[in-house]
């Protein structure tokens, strides 16, 4: 009997052990915050994973998620600046980063936060779209728009000690009604574009070949002008060496001769045979050995 109260009592007192052991610490995981609580008051969180300790009774814990979790937002219209309704499809990666402010603000509540979160989400992308065309949206969307909404959203969150990481549009679209009336005409204006830059070319294009005509005509100008001062050049040279070489009675008389001898032969050229000249004439005198 004696020994077994020592087991009774020794396995009572491995309970109580086990009990008090139990409401003095907790664990801490991994991707988890904890709020110590004391009286309602939050007097610590605990980031760092392991085993902590807390006043039992006095002392209460508050789990809080520190894993980035993902959120799906329903589709929703959004109107452009340019009064054009558009449909978007969000998604969101939101993570808490103040823990003590999530409780104070939300209670801890995981819901709670994506509610608020949804709500930043559709105000930003509002505000973001209705501050653009909707060419504007179509031409931007991708990472330059969901940087865009992100940056917007987290300036109305983080009063809640939630961080937005990222905004990403699955799906941004015009209404059925609208598509290819929007589509033809973003093709109309691509294509007077096109128009304007070819216009624009061939104007370019004829302004130089214009200004290439130009200066050729330019340049075959004053190339004619250069042949013609050295034309007149050559010939005020050749003249000054005929005067030289016949500057005397005789050398003129055989310039003469040689001169009545070459129109003689270009006159026997045009096959006549006949020549009709006057009988003072040198030829006259070299024909009939009259001369001197």
């Amino acid at each position: 009997m004696k020994k077994h109260k020592k087991l009774v009592i020794a396995a009572v007192a491995v309970a109580v052990v086990f009990l008090l052991f139990g409401m003095l610490t907790f664990p801490v995981h991994e991707k988890e915050y904890v709020a110590v609580r004391q009286f309602g008051r939050i007097v610590r969180i605990e980031s760092e994973p392991g085993l902590k300790f807390k006043i039992p009774v006095i002392q209460n814990i508050q789990r809080i998620t520190a894993s980035t979790i993902i959120y799906d937002i329903p589709t929703s219209d959004v109107i452009t600046k340019d009064k054009k309704s558009m449909i978007t499809d969000n998604y969101i990666l939101w993570r808490i980063t103040d823990p003590q402010k999530f409780v104070q603000t939300l209670n801890a509540l995981e819901a709670r936060g994506a509610e608020r979160v949804e709500a930043a989400v559709y105000n930003a992308t509002k505000n973001v779209i209705s501050s653009m065309t909707q060419e504007e949206i179509i031409e931007a969307r991708g990472d330059q728009l969901n940087e865009r909404i992100t940056k917007e959203a987290n300036s109305d969150i983080g009063a809640y000690g939630i961080e937005i990481s990222k905004t990403e549009i699955k799906a941004l679209d015009l209404p059925d009604d609208n598509k290819a009336a929007v589509y033809e005409r973003m093709i109309s204006e691509r294509e007077n574009i096109a128009a304007q830059y070819q216009a624009e070319g061939a104007a370019e294009a004829q302004k130089i070949r214009n200004d290439t005509d130009r200066q050729v005509s330019i340049m075959l100008a004053n190339a004619e002008r250069d042949a013609k001062v050295l034309e007149a050049e050559g010939e005020a040279e050749y003249m000054k060496t005929l005067q030289a070489a016949y500057n005397s009675t005789s050398k003129a008389e055989f310039y003469n001769f040689l001169r009545s001898l070459d129109a003689l032969s270009e006159s026997l050229k045009s096959g006549s045979g006949t020549i009709v000249l006057d009988r003072n004439s040198e030829l006259v005198k070299i024909l009939y050995g009259t001369a001197e």
